[in-house]
C-alpha cells in the first residue's frame, strides 16, 4: 500500500493564554497624571502658573519641551545645544534658558513659546535665577548676572567675591520672589548669601555645608537656605541653614539619596530622593520633620527597582496645587509627573463588613478614618450601598466618626449577591479626600437550571436543538446559551440570550459539525443565585470514499464489488471534513476461506480541501477479494474535534 499523491496539511497551533478588607492607604500616593517626555535628558524644570505651562530643558537633545499641566506637549524649541538652567521672569512673560554650548542665555516668550532674544554672556551659563529683574547665572565655580533693563544688555561675571567655591562640583543658585535682593550660591561644601539689590553681588555671609548638593532653595520668609543634602553625620535629609549666619538648623530627614529641594510660596517643602525602593518625593510642612505626604514612582522599566527622580527635577505650581517631577526608568525614558494636592495629608479610610450575611437580616459595618492628625469627632462620612438592583449605588444615612476616628453603622440588605458598602470622606483644608469599601456576600436561593442532550452522539452536520429549562426565580427570567465547538480555531459563541417562555424554556440550534460544549447561563437576581449548566454533545466526522481505475462493478452475493484487472492498482479517494493537521486511517482486509482478515492499516494526511488519495498495489493474480475503509479516529487522526467515525467498506476483486 502506498500513497499516490501527497496530502497538503499545514500545522497550526494557537496558544490561549489562557471577601477582603479594602482601604485607601496613607503613605506613598500615586501621581495624578504621568506623560512620557520626548527628551534624551533633563537639565531643569520651571512652571509658568499664569499660562499653566511646564518647561523642561533637554541638554543632550538641545531642546526645550513645553507641556500643559497634564503633560501634553504644546511646543518644542530646538537648536539649543546643551540647554540646561531655566528661570521665569517675575511677570511670567519670559522664560530664560542657559545654552551652554553657545555661551548665551535665550529668552522665550511664554504666550507663544517663541524665542525672542539670544544674549551672549562670555561664559558657559548653568543654573539660573531671576532676582529683581536681573538674570543670575552660574558659570564654572563662579556666577554672574545679565541685566536687560537698559538700552543694552549688561553682563557682569566673577561675582563670587572671596568665597572659594570648590572645583569639580556643580554650582547652584537660589532665590525667592518674596525675598528681594537676596541670592544664595553654593557648590561642593561651600555656601554663601549675597545682597544683589545694587549692581553687583555683595557677600553677606559664607559657610560650609559639609557635603555636595544637587539643588538649593530659599524659604519665602528669607530665614533659611535649604540644600538637597544635609550633613551626612545626621543621616540623609534636606539640610537647613539660617540665612543670617549659615548655622546649621534642624532639617527634614528623608530616605537615601536626597537629590532635589523646592519650596512652595506658602513655605511647604518638597524634597526629592534617588530611591529605587522607597518614596521619591517627600512633602513637609515648614519645620515639621514628619512628611505630610509622600509619592512613590512606579516601575515602568525592566529592572527590579522603580523609576527614579532626576536630580533637581522638582518644581511647584505657584498656587501649590501640584508638584511637578521628572522621573527616569531603566530604559532611559523620562516621564513628567504631576503630583496633586501635595500640601494635604492623605488619610486612610478602612471599612470592614462581614464576609457573608443572610438576606433581610441586619448586619454591622465598622471602620476607621485616620490621618497624621485625626479629624475631629463627629466628622461626617458619606455611605453608599451598591448591589444587583442598584448598580449605580444608593445613598444611606451619613455616619459620624468618634474621637479616635472609628465609626460603625447597621444595614439590612434586601438584595442578595455581592453587596458593597463604600464610605467616603470629603476632605478639608489640610486633608485630601479618601474613601474605602468592603463587600459582603448576601445569601440567595439556589436556582434550578437544566440543559438537554448531554452525552449524545449525532451525525455530521445535523441541526440539534438544545433546550434550557429555568425554574422559579425572583425577577430575572433571562438565560444565555453558548456553544463552544471543540478545537482552538473556533471561539465560544453566544447563540441566544432571551427570556424563557411561559414554561421556563429557551432553545437554540447547533449545527453539529464538531463535538460541542453547550452551556446555559443564568446571571442570577436579587434573591436567586447565578447558575451555569453544561451539556457536551458529540458529532461524527463526515467520511466518504470513492473508487477509481476499475473496469466494472458487479455483485458477489448481495455485495457490490469493483472489478479490477489483476495488474491494475485500485485508487481510493477519501473526502473528510477538514481540520488542520487531520489524517485519515486507511484499513485493508482480505477475504480468505469465507472470512475477512486484517491486512494492515496506515494514516494518510488530508489536503487543505479534506482529500486523501491512496493507491493500493495490485496482487498480480486473479481471484483475490479485498475491502478497504477510511476512518477518522479521535486523537489518532491528529485532532480531537470529532467523534470516531468509520466510513463504509469498499469492496474490490481482481480478475485476469
Amino acid at each position: 500500500m502506498r500513497r499516490r499523491s501527497t496530502s497538503i496539511a499545514t500545522a497550526l497551533a494557537v496558544i490561549l493564554g489562557s471577601t477582603a478588607l479594602t482601604a485607601v492607604a496613607a503613605g506613598p500616593a500615586a501621581a495624578d497624571s504621568a506623560k512620557v517626555l520626548p527628551v534624551k535628558s533633563v537639565g531643569d524644570i520651571v512652571v509658568d502658573g499664569t499660562h499653566r505651562r511646564v518647561y523642561v530643558s533637554d541638554p543632550t537633545g538641545g531642546r526645550i519641551v513645553v507641556t500643559d499641566y497634564a503633560g501634553t506637549v504644546k511646543a518644542t524649541l530646538t537648536g539649543l545645544p546643551g540647554v540646561s538652567g531655566l528661570a521665569l521672569s517675575a511677570d511670567s512673560g519670559q522664560v530664560y534658558a542657559a545654552v551652554k554650548d553657545g555661551n548665551r542665555i535665550v529668552s522665550v516668550e511664554t504666550e507663544t513659546h517663541t524665542r525672542t532674544a539670544s544674549h551672549p554672556v562670555g561664559a558657559t551659563p548653568g543654573d539660573l535665577e531671576v532676582v529683581d529683574g536681573r538674570i543670575w547665572f552660574a558659570h564654572g565655580t563662579d556666577f554672574g548676572s545679565l541685566d536687560l533693563s537698559g538700552a543694552e544688555p549688561v553682563v557682569r561675571l566673577a561675582q563670587r567675591g572671596d568665597v572659594d567655591f570648590h572645583g569639580g562640583f556643580g554650582m547652584f543658585l537660589a532665590s525667592d520672589p518674596a525675598v528681594p535682593g537676596v541670592l544664595v550660591a553654593g557648590n561642593g561644601g561651600d555656601l554663601a548669601v549675597y545682597d544683589v539689590s545694587a549692581g553687583g553681588a555683595a557677600l553677606r555671609v559664607k559657610g560650609d555645608m559639609d557635603t555636595a548638593v544637587k539643588q538649593l532653595d530659599l524659604t519665602p520668609d528669607g530665614g533659611q537656605v535649604l540644600t538637597s543634602w544635609g550633613d551626612p553625620d545626621y543621616g540623609y535629609g534636606i539640610g537647613a541653614y539660617a540665612t543670617a549666619d549659615l548655622t546649621e538648623q534642624a532639617g527634614y530627614p528623608i530616605d537615601a539619596y536626597p537629590n532635589a529641594v523646592r519650596v512652595a510660596p506658602d513655605g511647604t517643602v518638597a524634597g526629592g530622593s534617588f530611591s529605587w525602593y522607597d518614596p521619591d518625593v517627600h512633602i513637609h510642612r515648614p519645620g515639621d520633620p514628619v512628611p505630610v505626604r509622600e509619592y512613590d514612582f512606579p516601575n515602568t522599566g525592566n529592572s527590579s527597582g522603580a523609576d527614579t527622580l532626576v536630580d533637581g527635577a522638582l518644581a511647584w505650581a505657584p498656587d501649590a496645587s501640584r508638584v511637578f517631577a521628572v522621573s527616569v526608568n531603566s530604559h532611559g525614558t523620562y516621564t513628567l509627573r504631576a503630583l496633586t494636592d501635595p500640601t494635604k495629608e492623605l488619610p486612610t479610610l478602612k471599612v470592614s463588613a462581614p464576609a457573608k450575611a443572610e438576606r433581610a437580616k441586619k448586619l454591622t459595618i465598622t471602620g476607621r478614618l485616620t490621618s497624621k492628625k485625626t479629624p475631629a469627632a463627629g466628622t461626617a462620612l458619606k455611605v453608599t450601598r451598591t448591589d444587583l438592583e442598584t448598580p449605580d449605588g444608593k445613598a444611606l444615612p451619613a455616619v459620624r466618626t468618634k474621637a479616635d476616628g472609628s465609626f460603625s453603622f447597621t444595614d439590612t440588605p434586601a438584595v442578595g449577591g455581592k453587596v458593597t458598602y463604600k464610605v467616603s470622606y470629603a476632605g478639608d483644608a489640610t486633608r485630601a479626600p479618601a474613601s474605602g469599601s468592603d463587600a459582603v456576600e448576601v445569601s440567595r436561593k439556589a436556582t434550578s437550571l437544566s440543559l438537554n442532550n448531554n452525552g449524545k452522539l449525532y451525525a455530521y452536520g445535523k441541526d440539534v436543538t438544545f433546550t434550557a429549562h429555568l425554574g422559579a426565580t425572583y425577577k430575572n427570567r433571562t438565560v444565555a446559551i453558548y456553544a463552544d465547538p471543540f478545537g482552538s480555531d473556533k471561539p465560544k459563541k453566544l447563540l441566544k440570550k432571551a427570556k424563557v417562555n411561559s414554561k421556563g424554556n429557551l432553545s437554540a440550534v447547533v449545527d453539529m459539525t464538531r463535538d460541542t460544549a453547550v452551556t446555559a447561563v443564568f446571571a442570577g437576581d436579587a434573591r436567586h443565585a447565578s447558575k451555569t449548566v453544561k451539556s457536551t454533545a458529540y458529532a461524527r466526522a463526515k467520511v466518504s470514499t470513492t473508487v477509481s481505475k476499475h473496469y466494472k462493478t458487479g455483485r458477489i452475493g448481495s455485495t457490490t464489488y469493483h472489478y479490477f484487472r489483476k495488474k491494475t492498482d485500485p485508487v481510493f479517494t477519501t473526502t473528510m471534513n477538514h481540520y488542520t493537521g487531520r489524517k485519515q486511517r486507511f484499513q485493508v482486509q482480505v477475504y480468505v476461506q469465507g472470512s475477512w482478515y486484517d491486512a494492515g492499516s496506515e494514516y494518510f494526511a488530508l489536503s487543505s480541501g479534506g482529500k486523501s488519495v491512496v493507491r493500493l498495489e495490485a496482487p498480480g493474480e486473479s481471484g483475490v477479494r479485498a475491502r478497504v475503509r477510511s476512518s477518522y479516529v479521535n486523537g489518532s487522526s491528529g485532532d480531537t474535534v470529532n467523534s470516531t467515525t468509520h466510513g463504509a467498506w469498499k469492496y474490490v476483486t481482481f480478475t485476469n
